[in-house]
């Protein structure tokens, strides 16, 4: 069962309406907007990863440099 990407409520498949309806916000989407949903924070999630190990890097590197 998929999780809803606003609130991370259950979501169910309305055959009616051919759209996932979230059982704890009401938010309604596609399978394919529901996709580019989870895609995008994703891609939030990742870059933020990023920044965390380019400051360790750069951590890393200033501490292992001479020091005056």
């Amino acid at each position: 069962m998929p999780y809803c990407p606003e609130c991370g409520g259950d979501m169910y498949y309305d055959s009616t309406t051919k759209k996932y309806v979230c059982k704890s916000c009401g938010l309604s989407l596609t399978y394919q907007q529901l996709m580019e949903m989870r895609d995008e924070l994703r891609s939030e999630v990742e870059s933020e990863e990023e920044k965390l190990k380019r400051k360790r890097k750069e951590y890393l590197e200033w501490w292992f440099s001479r020091k005056k």
